[in-house]
């Protein structure tokens, strides 16, 4: 049977009918699987570049279709278009993410996801997800830091790379220059890195001002663990976000609605085509696990 990838639009007031088009329409896109787009609705209320009720519950319709397919097994994967969560708030005031949502779709708790955010060049996961800087320090443990430090590895062997190096950008400048700048990296980082090492994995810690640099231009790492949102999440352009944690395959585009350029053709539909794509390969890999699951 072709296995089938669910891609939602998002908010369709926004950009994201314009790039999934775009991406099914490219020559690029893998073959060997069906795609079946959620969200398709052209009712009345929904108009690029501007927000409404409409709009929005459609996207959230969209989500959970998606989400309960592939726990269903309808769907291998699922890709997911921008929302924008403001708009979703005011329909569902608990919203924060579509991570956040997902996690709760599959029956886990919010921090059971975990995000990840990748391109050719650069790999990176977040400790804590959509959250404000004072919460994403209170959140932060050494035992969350080796939870989103082991499933990155995961990932990461599983896109072939036996042994994962893997860097974690220090929280304070400097790594808090012998806690003269604050104490989280050693009172934090340094007891998840000695967890860690005492079950065979290394994790690099590094001031956050040169890991990615270190990364991205020497390719000393695979990857870079990050504390906060924004601190993973500033280095990138165009990347794919990725949800690790959960029962089921998520990926989405780096990017939100652009409600600016709605409607106008404008918009660049790589980061979903890579999104797909990356989508497919995580539904081959995990279809060959499972292949090899049943042989044995």
């Amino acid at each position: 049977m072709v296995p089938t990838i669910a891609i939602t639009l998002g908010d369709p007031a926004g950009i994201g009918p314009e790039i999934v088009a775009k991406t099914l329409r490219d020559p690029r896109l893998p073959r060997g699987f069906r795609y079946e787009v959620l969200g398709k609705e052209n009712g009345r209320g929904i108009h690029p570049g501007k927000l409404s009720r409409t709009a929005t519950a459609s996207a959230l319709r969209s989500l959970r279709e998606a989400a309960q397919g592939c726990l269903e097994g309808r769907f291998a994967a699922m890709v997911t278009g921008p929302v924008h969560k403001e708009a979703v708030a005011r329909i569902q005031p608990d919203f924060v993410g579509q991570t956040e949502f997902l996690a709760r779709a599959c029956g886990l708790p919010d921090d059971a996801a975990v995000m990840m955010l990748t391109d050719p060049k650069l790999t990176v996961t977040l400790c804590t997800n959509h959250c404000s800087l004072k919460d994403a320090l209170a959140r932060l443990t050494p035992e969350r830091i080796v939870y989103a430090t082991k499933i990155a590895r995961e990932f990461l062997q599983q896109r072939g790379i036996d042994k994962p190096r893997i860097a974690f950008a220090g929280i304070n400048p400097h790594l808090g220059e012998g806690d003269l700048f604050g104490d989280e990296d050693t009172r934090i980082v340094v007891p998840a890195c000695q967890k860690l090492s005492d079950q065979n994995i290394h994790l690099h810690l590094g001031p956050a001002d040169t890991i990615f640099y270190y990364t991205v231009r020497k390719r000393l790492f695979d990857a870079v663990i990050c504390a906060y949102h924004d601190q993973g999440l500033i280095p990138f352009k165009t990347g794919v976000n990725v949800t690790l944690g959960l029962p089921i395959i998520r990926t989405s585009p780096d990017h939100g609605t652009a409600l600016e350029i709605a409607g106008q053709g404008k918009a660049d539909h790589r980061s979903m085509l890579a999104a797909v794509k990356l989508a497919c390969r995580l539904a081959s890999t995990r279809a060959m696990s499972h292949k090899r699951t049943q042989r044995c």
